[in-house]
């Protein structure tokens, strides 16, 4: 199966939270409302170092991909 960069998800328990799963190397779930982040994959120190520089980047694309999809069903 081929999996999207990013995946959009909510869950009736949390009805404030919006969550966008990342599919690939780091993979996460991170929600929007609060910016909590929970990793999906185990680092070793150097997969530690690599995330700390790269969190950022892809804290931003989780968010820049959330305000397109919401985009598109505004249109």
């Amino acid at each position: 199966m081929n999996l999207p960069k990013f995946i959009l998800g909510d869950n009736t328990d949390l009805p404030n939270a919006i969550f966008v799963i990342h599919t690939e190397f780091p993979r996460f779930i991170i929600n929007l409302e609060n910016d909590d982040i929970e990793w999906l994959e185990e680092f070793d120190e150097y997969d530690e170092n690599q995330l700390l520089s790269e969190t950022e980047n892809v804290i931003k694309e989780a968010s820049a991909f959330y305000d397109r999809e919401v985009g598109r069903y505004n249109d």
